[in-house]
């Protein structure tokens, strides 16, 4: 697979990166041709003046990485992401509230997408695969796709275990053609992107892009 490069989201949501970084990481997805990078709120800005007029799509997170923030918080982080010049935001669900059967888990996404698409921009919803059954994986993909989420996103990087193929199969054979699939979470080689891709993964979300497009 010769495009790998369009597929990924070059990322660095590490708690203790710098400025420097930030700058490194959109260098590198200049020079590899990366679809995208994904980096924390703080550094939105700083990214997006380093971008500059290059067509490489700026991801940040909200609810990150537990999920379990207020609703009003993560509308707040996203206004703010999106006032910084964000293009995309994978916001994280409320895992709590969808393993309590809560409603307002589908209220929460529905909130956050109208939002967003207010000012013209995409949402991912992180359901964390890693907490979910098979079940649960479908139930989740059903909900953030009738609440109006632009992908599915099988996992933060912060959980047990990350994205598996089986998992992305499960996705994209649940959402319409219209809602992608990103997988992310422990994509560190070549042979695991192309997997998730066959899969049916439209992005990849890594921090070993050059690796894997090296």
């Amino acid at each position: 697979m010769d495009n790998l490069a369009s597929f990924i989201e070059h990322t660095n949501l590490s708690p203790t990166l710098t400025g420097t970084d930030i700058d490194r990481l959109v260098a590198e997805a200049k020079q590899y041709s990366f679809l995208g990078i994904c980096v924390p709120p703080f550094w939105v800005k700083r990214a997006k003046r380093e971008i500059g007029d290059s067509k490489i799509i700026l991801v940040t997170v909200a609810g990150f990485p537990l999920g379990y923030s207020q609703t009003e918080t993560k509308l707040a982080e996203i206004k703010h992401a999106i006032d910084d010049g964000a293009d995309e935001i994978d916001v994280v669900w409320n895992i709590s509230a969808f393993k309590s059967n809560l409603p307002w888990t589908k209220i929460e996404i529905a909130k956050c997408s109208k939002l967003t698409h207010e000012h013209q921009k995409a949402l991912k919803v992180i359901i964390e695969t890693a907490y979910l059954n098979e079940d649960e994986i479908v139930e989740a993909c059903k909900l953030c796709t009738d609440a109006g989420a632009d992908f599915v996103k099988t996992s933060t990087g912060f959980a047990p275990s990350g994205a598996k193929a089986g998992h992305v199969q499960l996705m994209r054979n649940t959402v319409p053609s219209s809602v992608g699939v990103k997988a992310s979470g422990g994509i560190k080689t070549k042979v695991q992107a192309i997997e998730m891709i066959q899969a049916g993964a439209n992005r990849i979300g890594t921090s070993s892009g050059i690796i894997i497009c090296g």
